[in-house]
């Protein structure tokens, strides 16, 4: 199958290239421009905390959403403006005649407008604490349409801002915060939006340069960026048509970005240096000391023999390596919370989109590069890089760098094997204290005006602050007094706010001691509250709020991530014992992989929970970790990890089966795929570093972990500890009922 697409490639290689460039420009700009009314892409994705649907907390929502009309509130602080200052009420009358006088806008409300002013005792919740500011709080009919509530927030948003110059005459240093929750809504799509460019704008350059080291050329280099370009343009038209299905959060466009530019580079890599290698092998002259094995489509040396050759070993490679990653990310979409299906159909589809370019867009641009690839580039001329890229793009040494390290690991296994467990332990232990967090406005940067807002309304205006939890009561008034008594002497909860909305449906605002909605201290609250149905209240009640809604996700995940567990080692045994006929194989990459996912867990708390390298990552810790960034890692992770060890795996396999001793297909297979694995792996690190150098918390969650995650797993695992491990095991690497070997035979996996 293999060869006859190498075949239709080599033989059509412009229609390819012509094909892809049309149906990714196309779906790039469908995504980006959106079709008709519906908006693009990021105006289509939704966002905030998760939700589960069906939870709890996600019922207790709907029930207070359902049982009245949801007006949208816009509030503005003004501070540096004392509501006594003299002549400041006057100044802000057109304002207010302003806003009333708004289409859209119902009740408009401010220090000025409550009878005796300021001085009222109905005032002290809209004054600032310190006496210095003042709240102005307009909320928008609930009768408007979707259309007429964006015109009208819009116009009253403008409108706020304008306070410093009306007030400028009696408080000249006069500065306003305005916020909403779509306010805080597009903050959040707009940062991802920054994000997602930062990341891009770092990745790409710096692996361009980086394969220009690995392939000593920028013909050879750009092929893989562009398979990437290609597949994020495609994956963008995926996603767009996925919001038609799915709520998509706006998260998982900068997710599936990376995943995409990180897979797309790195099968892309792979394929390239082998068609090198195919030319530079069969240029070669045949001195009897490097296995040879027959193949179909003979070795010849032109392009079209080469590519035919390439597609026929790497493609394979790239495919069973695309498989084993999409069955890892594929087990998202078993979880409940649609943010996890979303990221798992989307993660697939991108890998799908990867491995395409890979087999067919990368080798319709290497056909039509014919021979060139085999001779120097104009890079390669330039006095002082030659000898570099001598080095680091050499495709035919079976001698090198990787074989050196390989003799030195062979020498002392044990050792080594002892020492590679040892230090992955102390990076994982951190995990031990992991706390899970579901966060909202915490997720954007300290110094966005958005969460400035939260947190002085917060500070100055504690009876304008939402209360951290919400219990919902379906019945009368009488009955939500009642358990809003039994809710007061909790521990850990400040005061409960009286019943309020009527119509069999009342809802308590508790008030906890933690003022932080997600931390421990408020989940410990959720806990007590839904333990009262144990303790005799019969009052049917939901506890909605940011903590509840943390619980429900993180117990919806843990329902079913056993069974994910499950199917990803299942798949990973089986799709590994096919590939090497072995059965030892497959435990053995299973507990190092498992190893290496752990200490890259490990030393995301260390960093984001625990708050070290905050200010050289410029972050605010919120004291845990975002529960689906934890599940993210352990999916994603897992499936780069596989994708090194198939990699590593088809080249020591190769040489094994062509009659190498175990300990010397060990330290060749080393050599020949250790170039390609830290090559992959430094392009896949510079692009999950450029995303964790986004401001998003999230956003840099995922690239930092990642980054960490594939770091370990190309250093500590790849190039010491399976090496220590299979010279220990020697033969007994390769041990597997004789029907296994028959098949693994019939679809041999080469690199």
């Amino acid at each position: 199958m293999f060869a006859s697409l190498g075949r239709a490639v080599a033989r059509h290689p412009l229609r390819a290239v012509a094909a892809w460039v049309l149906v990714a420009a196309v779906s790039y700009l469908v995504a980006v421009a959106g079709i008709g009314s519906d908006g693009g892409l990021f105006d289509r994705v939704t966002s905030g905390e998760p939700q589960v649907s069906g939870s709890e907390s996600a019922t207790g929502l709907a029930l207070i959403n359902s049982s009245s009309e949801q007006a949208v509130s816009i509030t503005v602080i003004v501070d540096h403006a004392p509501p006594t200052t003299k002549g400041l009420a006057t100044a802000l009358g057109p304002l207010h005649e302003d806003l009333t006088g708004t289409d859209g806008v119902d009740t408009v409300i401010d220090p000025f407008v409550l009878p005796d002013g300021p001085k009222s005792d109905a005032a002290k919740p809209l004054i600032a604490q310190d006496g210095h500011g003042f709240i102005v709080v307009v909320d928008l009919k609930a009768s408007l349409s979707d259309t007429q509530t964006k015109a009208a927030e819009d116009a009253v948003v403008d409108r706020l801002r304008e306070i410093p110059s009306d007030v400028g005459s009696v408080a000249p240093d006069a500065t306003v915060r305005v916020s909403s929750d779509d306010l805080v809504v597009h903050a959040i799509t707009e940062q991802l939006e920054k994000d997602l460019r930062t990341g891009e704008a770092i990745a790409l350059p710096v692996a361009l340069v980086i394969m220009v080291l690995v392939f000593g050329g920028l013909l050879a280099a750009s092929m893989p960026i562009l398979g990437a370009l290609a597949s994020i343009g495609c994956g963008f038209g995926v996603l767009y048509l996925l919001t038609y299905v799915l709520d998509v959060d706006a998260t998982v466009i900068n997710v599936v970005t990376v995943l995409g530019i990180g897979l797309s580079i790195d099968y892309g890599l792979l394929v390239v240096s082998r068609y090198r290698e195919e030319l530079a092998r069969a240029d070669a002259p045949d001195d009897g000391t490097t296995p040879r094995r027959r193949r179909r489509g003979g070795r010849g040396g032109s392009a079209h023999e080469a590519l035919v050759a390439t597609v026929s070993t790497a493609g394979r490679t790239v495919a069973f390596s695309a498989l084993t990653v999409a069955i890892s990310i594929a087990t998202l979409a078993i979880f409940e919370p649609e943010l996890m299906r979303a990221i798992g159909v989307a993660g697939v589809a991108i890998i799908l989109l990867a491995l395409a370019t890979a087999l067919t867009l990368v080798p319709a641009l290497l056909r039509m590069s014919g021979t060139r690839l085999a001779r120097p580039g104009v890079v390669g001329r330039i006095p002082g890089l030659r000898a570099v890229l001598a080095r680091t793009s050499d495709v035919s040494a079976d001698e090198g760098v990787f074989s050196r390290l390989a003799t030195r690991v062979q020498r002392h296994p044990l050792l080594v094997l002892v020492g590679c467990v040892a230090v992955l332990a102390v990076l994982a232990a951190p995990a031990a204290g992991l706390q899970l967090r579901n966060s909202g406005i915490e997720l954007l940067p300290s110094d966005s005006e958005s969460r400035q807002f939260v947190a002085e309304l917060s500070d100055q205006y504690p009876a304008s602050r939402s209360p951290e939890l919400r219990v919902v009561v379906q019945g009368t008034e009488q009955q939500g007094k009642e358990l809003a008594g039994r809710i007061a002497v909790l521990d850990g909860v400040q005061s409960v706010d009286p019943p309020a909305q009527g119509d069999g449906i009342e809802v308590l605002g508790v008030r906890t001691s933690d003022h932080d909605p997600g931390s421990t201290a408020v989940v410990d609250v959720v806990h007590e509250i839904r333990d009262l149905r144990d303790r005799g209240v019969t009052t049917t009640f939901y506890v909605t709020g940011q903590a509840a809604g943390q619980v429900d996700f993180t117990s919806a995940l843990a329902d079913r991530l056993w069974w994910a567990v499950a199917i990803i080692a299942l798949a990973t045994f089986v799709l590994l014992a096919v590939m090497t006929g072995s059965v030892v194989l497959p435990i053995k990459a299973l507990l190092t992989n498992a190893l290496s996912i752990f200490a890259s867990l490990g030393v995301l708390v260390w960093v984001f929970q625990d708050g070290h390298l905050s200010g050289l990552l410029d972050f605010t810790s919120t004291g845990g970790i975002e529960v689906y960034v934890v599940a993210l890692v352990l999916a994603f992770a897992f499936g780069l990890a596989m994708d090194y060890e198939v990699f590593l795996l088809s080249r020591i396999k190769e040489l094994h089966d062509a009659g190498v001793s175990p300990r010397e297909s060990v330290r060749l297979g080393l050599q020949r795929s250790g170039r390609i694995i830290t090559s992959a792996a430094a392009i896949i690190i510079v692009v999950f570093a450029g995303f964790a150098a986004g401001r998003l918390l999230v956003t840099k969650e995922i690239g930092f972990a990642l980054a960490v995650a594939v770091f370990i797993d190309a250093t500590l695992v790849r190039m010491l500890l399976v090496p220590a491990t299979m010279t220990l095991l020697g033969r007994a690497n390769w041990w597997g009922p004789r029907w296994l070997t028959r098949l693994s035979a019939r679809g041999a996996v080469r690199s």
